[in-house]
């Protein structure tokens, strides 16, 4: 069985994400689609707006075979390691193709900017650092340098969020030479952070708004969601009695801070430059999450960043927990959090020549990485009541989901 792989949030899964597992299977001709996820947190710093595995339901509802989770330590980070660690994660599946949204569409342009770039790489570099040295965040830096060698074009425009995320994939596969084939579809009819919901094809961040806040899903965000997403919201508010967003961490998130030391801090993963500083004395006088990121934001720390940094205090994530792991060829293990039938008879398969172990549950299972993912899935569902809480966990030490 061939298999074309996809690199997902589904944050939550929308009618967008439906067709692109439509058009991913038609261009890459695949019997199987693989989706590797993030998990509780997400690359941009967020807690999923519901947990993992409602999400896979409706994954493997809409048409994906298997749905795998990519680890903490590569989902909550820049594009290019969250990259690395989704397709060595896919690599180690047997993915022949990963096919991805763009707005490009054209995966040649992905290609030969791969080529312009490994020709210019001294260009590259000297201009990313000379603007981080300004002060520049490192997105805003990277977009000059790409600028200086010739990659924010029309044709090639490396400053658009789903090209970026493209680049990273396409970079990673060329870079470790992988026997996998890039595929790419064009984004339509939406871009990736559109504020507003205006068709059926609605962009995540706009559905995620007018859900955040709302007692049931009102016929607005309905139009852009499939019914299998519908009833799993639904079901987890039902339960859970939330829907997830940085607001309802934020007391939990400030006691964190108020009792940590600036050494503490300073030990955190993406706290540097003496960003601990500036947490600490923003604490002291703010009353939401949102009011304490618009304090702390500047040039160089951008939203994102700290939305990762304190998704890693949240979860005590430190740099020595990290860095063995962002230096690895490969990932530990691979998670599966679901499948079809058809997702079985293609692990049934392949899970003989993996060289890496196949795992679906917590239990039993002695590692760091996933001592580390235990410690997020805690975080996230910290802020539900006890009672459920703990059945939420129990998620985490079940076998994989069966659709």
């Amino acid at each position: 069985m061939q298999a074309c792989g996809l690199i997902v949030e589904y944050n939550p899964f929308h009618n967008g994400h439906a067709f692109h597992i439509e058009a991913s299977r038609k261009a890459s001709g695949a019997d199987c689609l693989i989706a590797v996820m993030s998990g509780s947190f997400l690359q941009r710093g967020e807690p999923a707006i519901i947990d993992k595995f409602h999400r896979t339901k409706a994954a493997l509802s809409a048409g994906a075979d298997i749905v795998l989770e990519l680890p903490y330590v590569y989902a909550v980070q820049s594009s290019d390691l969250f990259a690395r660690g989704s397709v060595q994660t896919l690599h180690e599946i047997g993915v022949s193709n990963i096919c991805f949204g763009s707005e490009s569409g054209d995966i040649s342009r992905f290609t030969n900017s791969y080529d312009v770039l490994q020709q210019k790489q001294s260009v590259y570099q000297t201009t990313l650092q000379e603007k981080l040295h300004l002060g520049l965040s490192f997105p805003e830096a990277s977009r000059y340098a790409y600028q200086k060698i010739g990659l924010a074009a029309s044709e090639m425009d490396l400053t658009k969020p789903n090209n970026i995320l493209g680049f990273s994939y396409v970079k990673a596969i060329l870079d470790d030479k992988l026997p996998i084939d890039p595929l790419t579809i064009t984004r339509i009819k939406n871009a990736y952070h559109d504020q507003a919901i205006t068709g059926s094809i609605a962009s995540a961040t706009s559905i995620r708004k007018e859900l955040i806040g709302k007692e049931d899903i009102s016929e607005t965000a309905a139009s852009a969601l499939p019914e299998v997403t519908i009833q799993q919201l639904r079901a987890y508010k039902q339960q859970a009695a939330v829907w997830h967003s940085w607001e309802n961490y934020f007391q939990l998130i400030h006691y964190r801070v108020m009792t940590m030391s600036e050494d503490e801090l300073a030990a955190i993963h993406g706290v540097d430059e003496g960003l601990e500083n500036r947490i600490k004395k923003t604490a002291r006088d703010t009353t939401s999450f949102y009011e304490w990121i618009k304090k702390i934001k500047t040039k160089r720390y951008t939203w994102t960043r700290l939305q990762r940094v304190f998704a890693h205090i949240l979860t005590n994530t430190t740099k020595d927990d990290v860095q063995q792991f962002v230096s690895d060829e490969t990932v530990p293990y691979v998670r599966l959090l679901g499948m079809t039938k058809t997702g079985q008879s293609y692990l049934n398969a392949r899970k003989k020549d993996m060289d890496v172990p196949l795992i679906s549950t917590l239990a039993g299972t002695e590692s760091l990485l996933l001592s580390i993912e235990e410690k997020a899935s805690h975080a996230y569902y910290s802020i539900i009541p006890p009672k459920k809480r703990q059945a939420f966990y129990h998620q985490e030490l079940q076998p994989p989901i069966m659709i």
